[in-house]
Formats: C-alpha cells, structure tokens, sequence
C-alpha cells in the first residue's frame, strides 16, 4: 500500500518535451515509474526516446487518458502556461496532477483549486511549487531522488523539498510507504491535513512525520486536526527556529507576523497535539526511529 500513488499508476507528463520534463522523465523511468505518454499540443502523434524507451507525445490530457488510462499528470510548465494546464488535467478528470513548477503566480493558483472544487474535486492536485511526491519501490511522481530510500512503513508530508531529501536520507534505513512533498506557497492544493489523513488510513504507514515550516497557520490547523482525527504517532519538525523575527524568509508563504507563524508558537501547538517535534531534522529522525522501535 501506499497513498495517492501506486505501483499500477499509469503517469503522464504535461511539458515532457521541455528540458526540465525530459530530465526527470528520464529519472521517473529509471526510478520504475510507469510513464505512460507525454502532452504537447504542437508536437502530438511523435513519439521520444528516452533512454531506449518510447514515449508517445498526446494532443491533450484527456486524449492521453483515453489512449493510456493515465491516472496521474506530472506538470512541468512554466509558470505562465501552469493554470491552463491545470485546468486542462481537471477538465479531463484525471484523479492526481502534481504540479512541480515554482513562481505559479498566488492569483492564478487559488483559480484552479477553486475550479477544482466547483468540478467535484475529481481532481486531487498536489503543488505547485513542490517535489512531488514518492512511493519507493512503486512509483515516483516528481523530481525526489528515487536513490535516497527504500520502502518502508513511515509516512511523510513536508512543506520543503530540501527537507523532505534530508529526512528520507536520515531514515533510509527504515524506509517510507510514501513522501509527499506539499510545496510552501501561501495556496497550495494537498495539505498536511489530507496527507495526515490518508496515512491514518493506510494500514501500511506505522508512523507519521510531518515537515513544516514558519509562517501562515497550517501547522496549527494540522495539530487541532491531529488532536481529533490522528490515531498513528506523529513525530514534527518546523524549519526556521532561527529566523529573524519580522523578517520575511524564502518560501513564498514563509510570512510571520508577530508571534503568530513562528517556529516555537507551532512547536507548542503540535506538542499539545501530542506530536513529538524535533528542534532539527536529525533530532526529528531520531525521535521517529525511537518511535519505530
């Protein structure tokens, strides 16, 4: 088991064409990733080598969908191109779009999760701004490096990329059922929250860590939720336990504004959810191999 992503997901790549969908398409591949076409309007009906094999470019999402029975799009678009794209996979209903590019403009994405929501949200989109996500051993929907881990029964949801590399590393001897990198913009699709709540239901994913970072309340909303909902242990890292204060840091939606959105005011809050939080990704990593046993 797993969750969003299988070992039977059958995978298209919207920008396949691109240098930076050709790069980690050819890294999907080699990771066991079922890559089923590519989409590109202009260069439909050809087909692309990569690395010996051969990858049919569609017209469209949905003609991919009806031509493979895609079930997952990868979006590499750049960013003025990423909401009609998005909107093309909902419109095709394909059930997961992960949306990798960064500098999605905030307007433009809070209008395809909206659009989403008003088409039934057939559509579970994950990003943008994000690495994707991974179940090791299965499948592979992003850019996370396939050779970092293996597969195992801890599950992991990260605001950062970065992060989300170092942790998988730090437990690699472990193993992960899936990682799923949600991306730091202020609008995001898949939450903690979702993630949070598919590993309680996944009866392979033991425990939980949860990554996620200063700013905005999401870790908050994550910890009343964990409170309520969460079964499994839950171990939490938050990155910037030494940014300065009134300062705006990296990731679009890294904005503190008083004391609200800061590391220590989500460390307490996730800890009176009973979540075990880590001052540094290593501490964090200990504390879910303690967890494991």
């Amino acid at each position: 088991m797993a969750i969003f992503l299988t070992k039977d997901s059958k995978v298209i790549v919207q920008g396949m064409t691109g240098s930076e969908g050709m790069k980690h398409t050819r890294r999907m591949l080699a990771s066991g990733t079922d890559i089923v076409g590519g989409v590109n309007p202009r260069k439909a009906g050809t087909k692309v080598d990569v690395d010996g094999t051969e990858v049919p470019v569609f017209g469209s999402v949905k003609e991919a969908i009806e031509a493979t029975g895609a079930d997952v799009s990868v979006i590499f678009v750049p960013p003025a191109f990423t909401k009609a794209a998005v909107i093309e996979a909902i419109d095709a209903e394909i059930p997961l779009a992960v949306v990798i590019t960064e500098g999605v403009p905030v307007h433009d994405t809070a209008n395809f999760w909206a659009y989403a929501g008003q088409k039934g949200n057939k559509t579970r989109i994950v990003g943008p701004n994000c690495p994707g996500l991974i179940s090791p051993g299965q499948s592979n929907a992003g850019i996370i490096p396939a050779d970092i881990t293996k597969a195992g029964r801890i599950g992991l949801v990260s605001k950062s990329g970065t992060l989300t590399y170092q942790m998988m590393y730090e437990l690699s001897d472990i193993g992960f059922s899936s990682a799923v990198g949600i991306g730091g913009d202020p609008v995001i699709g898949t939450t903690h929250i979702d993630a949070l709540q598919a590993f309680q239901d996944d009866p392979d994913t033991d425990i939980i860590v949860m990554i996620g970072e200063i700013g905005g309340d999401a870790e908050e909303r994550a910890a009343d939720y964990i409170k309520k909902h969460i079964t499994k242990p839950v171990v939490g890292y938050v990155a910037g336990f030494t940014a300065p204060e009134g300062k705006t840091m990296g990731h679009a939606g890294a904005i503190v504004s008083g004391s609200s959105g800061t590391a220590q005011a989500k460390k307490e809050a996730l800890e009176a959810a009973g979540v075990k939080v880590g001052k540094t990704p290593s501490e964090t990593a200990r504390l879910a191999r303690e967890l494991i046993g």
